[in-house]
């Protein structure tokens, strides 16, 4: 059941795409029961063959339904004259009249619902007094109240579905209009808050400095001469830069919100921390072989905290996206720095469909000035392999 409504919703898709193709399919339909009509109809004849006129009228019928939506209410005024034509003339109108419906529908789809009830009402009134003053119907036959009752309902859904299809359309003009407002509203507060933490941290910070600037330079000129006076003007550089950092952390106290979380007190994490971190992934069901090449020594902390950082989240991407609950981690000291390789089989996620964790690693190994690759390797392995330098320059640090 789920299958075929998924079918069913695809092809309704599809026609909506191509709605000229599915008029075109649907007006030769309509011709050929125009056709099959005449010679197996209510009204016809046993042994009548097709004549010029019959192929005609359901050429004209099929190309009428095919430019339904190109010319909706000429196509109605049309339909509507023939329809009744065939009624005067003792024709066969089953299927004009079924076209003259699919009409105003479409009229009521696609105009106005002044012009869709008049045409509509109109168009119903033309076929019903024909069938009645030249078909030989009564005026309250089950067969012409019929046709007024199919074309009204025509016009009642048609009109309906041009209700809901306005309705979606300012929904969604309004979600858009309103999706924008907000990412203007948060792009405007946003630079107004830079502009204030700026306009904050100058008024803070550059005033004291230009004084610790002052006399910094007035200590080092007086430093062997006067050291008395050098003495003063270090006091003074202390005062400044105590009263520089209580500012500032009165400015970080109001930036923090109310919910933010106390600060740690827990050291900054490092791969000296690597076996606890293998232990919780090991315990979360992921098995990691963990290898080391070179003899281990101390990393600057921006380095080890990077590292570490790698080695958790690749093993975090094995656990959620590996095929194979194994890993391999291979830590690799050299006099440059040290390189890590995590491997695990059939790949991760993040390989197929980059995400925010690739990202986030490739960022990390390049804030300390190292890179970092990731992709499919050889045996169907997919290796995460980061190389981090031994020692990290200001310049990167900035």
């Amino acid at each position: 059941m789920a299958l075929s409504n998924t079918r069913l919703l695809r092809a309704w898709a599809a026609a909506a795409r191509h709605p000229q193709v599915v008029d075109t399919l649907l007006g030769v339909l309509v011709g050929v029961l125009s056709l099959l009509s005449v010679l197996s109809g209510p009204r016809s004849i046993p042994g009548r063959s097709l004549t010029a006129l019959d192929v005609l009228i359901a050429a004209v019928a099929a190309l009428l339904v095919a430019l339904r939506r190109w010319r909706p209410v000429a196509v109605l005024v049309v339909v509507t004259v023939a329809a009744a034509w065939a009624r005067i003339d003792g024709g066969e109108v089953y299927v004009l009249t079924a076209v003259s419906v699919v009409s105003a529908y479409t009229v009521a789809s696609r105009r106005r619902r002044t012009i869709a009830w008049t045409a509509g009402a109109a168009a119903a009134l033309v076929v019903y007094l024909a069938a009645v003053l030249f078909d030989g119907q009564l005026w309250d036959s089950s067969e012409s109240l019929e046709d007024l009752a199919w074309m009204g309902m025509a016009v009642a859904i048609g009109d309906a579905v041009r209700t809901r299809r306005a309705y979606v359309a300012a929904v969604e003009e309004r979600a858009v209009r309103a999706e924008q407002s907000r990412d203007e509203e948060a792009r405007r507060r946003v630079a107004e808050e830079r502009l204030r933490i700026a306009r904050e941290l100058h008024d803070i910070v550059a005033h004291h400095i230009a004084l610790i600037n002052v006399q910094a330079e007035v200590a080092s000129h007086v430093l062997r001469e006067e050291p008395d006076q050098a003495e003063q003007a270090l006091t003074h550089v202390r005062k400044s830069v105590r009263t520089v950092l209580e500012e500032l952390s009165a400015v970080l106290t109001v930036l923090r919100q109310a919910d933010d979380p106390e600060p740690s007190t827990e050291p900054v994490p490092g791969l000296a921390r690597l076996g606890g971190l293998l232990d919780s992934v090991a315990a979360a069901g992921l098995r990691v072989a963990h290898q080391q090449e070179g003899e281990a020594r101390p990393l600057p902390s921006a380095v080890d905290l990077a590292a570490y950082r790698i080695v958790q989240e690749s093993l975090t991407n094995v656990r959620k996206h590996g095929r194979d609950p194994n890993a391999q981690v291979r830590l690799t000291y050299t006099p440059e720095g040290l390189t890590i390789t995590v491997e695990n089989r059939a790949g991760t996620a993040t390989g197929a469909h980059p995400g925010h964790g690739l990202t986030g690693m490739r960022e990390r190994a390049a804030s300390v000035g190292g890179t970092l690759d990731a992709g499919p390797g050889a045996g169907g392995r997919f290796a995460v392999c980061a190389f981090l330098p031994a020692s990290v320059s200001q310049e990167v640090l900035r």
